[in-house]
């Protein structure tokens, strides 16, 4: 008989990122937290994530992406809480969708890359193929999964083909390859204030000394930068817009205001999520170096938006 699978008590909420809210979904299903299941700007903070990563290039449409979070967030943020992680990709999609089944006849969760632009509860344009979603279960006899978003309040039904043609994708930064992250949850968390401290430092190290290649590729980019640098060839790009057509500067405009405020990055190119993740460690933690790291944040946030 055809198989028909659904992890009915699935915790999904929507989230201002993809990845954070994926995070959080799973720790809360997995009933992993410290005073109960976390919130995502806590996730976000946890894992490590701050970043910028810049670039300018006529092969783009629009013809510059700025992104502020780094690449390893779903594979740093569970091996810091004492997970493992395994990352599958293939080029076969037989074998990435066997990954899938796995897990869900399993009775877990699969967190996969999904192209936004073939996914068809999202009705976007744009093509972008590092996010984030969970299939939480699929009916084989109606050809559909059921995928949740932090897009979505509710679960979506995704056609076979769609969610396949999604995760072949090869639009930008990357090539999705049925991208499946393969989770070990541990049974109990670290301590919290240990964890904070070890992604703070890894924050601070992406932005002051970027050592690791971030979400896009620059080396084919006409500019770009990461960490700090960043910042200083954004600047110096948007002095010499004043000189633009005035329809190229609305696009370019329209787009950095997108990236910032809207691309799923929580608001203020992430340093939103970052702040609420910070008082809520210090909150937990009683801390007051980190109460002050969280009106930094926030401070940060509103400066970028």
């Amino acid at each position: 008989m055809p198989r028909r699978t659904l992890i009915k008590d699935y915790p999904h909420r929507m989230a201002g990122h993809c990845g954070s809210g994926a995070m959080r979904d799973l720790l809360h299903w997995h009933g992993l937290g410290w005073d109960g299941p976390p919130d995502e700007g806590l996730v976000f903070a946890l894992g490590g994530a701050v970043g910028l990563s810049y670039l300018r290039s006529s092969d783009l449409v629009p013809p510059l992406y700025l992104v502020g979070r780094g690449a390893d967030f779903e594979v740093d943020l569970p091996r810091r809480l004492g997970g493992q992680v395994h990352v599958l990709t293939t080029d076969d999609p037989r074998e990435g969708w066997s990954w899938v089944l796995d897990e869900i006849e399993a009775g877990r969760p699969s967190l996969v890359w999904g192209d936004i632009g073939e996914l068809p509860y999202l009705r976007v344009q744009l093509r972008m193929s590092r996010h984030d979603i969970v299939v939480i279960g699929h009916d084989e006899a109606e050809g559909i999964a059921f995928v949740v978003d932090n897009d979505r309040a509710e679960v979506q039904e995704v056609p076979l083909d769609a969610l396949a043609r999604a995760r072949s994708s090869k639009s930008f930064p990357e090539p999705t390859r049925h991208c499946t992250y393969r989770i070990i949850w541990p049974d109990a968390l670290p301590d919290v204030a240990e964890v904070a401290a070890e992604a703070f430092r890894q924050s601070a190290a992406s932005m002051r000394r970027p050592s690791q290649p971030g979400i896009v590729d620059l080396t084919t980019a006409a500019a770009g930068a990461e960490g700090l640098a960043a910042v200083v060839q954004l600047a110096a790009d948007v002095r010499t817009w004043a000189d633009l057509p005035i329809d190229d500067l609305e696009i370019l405009l329209f787009s950095l205001s997108a990236f910032i405020e809207k691309a799923g990055t929580g608001g203020g190119l992430f340093r939103r999520l970052l702040a609420d993740g910070c008082a809520d460690v210090a909150r937990l933690t009683g801390d007051f170096a980190t109460a002050q790291l969280a009106v930094s944040a926030s401070r940060c946030a509103q400066a970028w938006g």
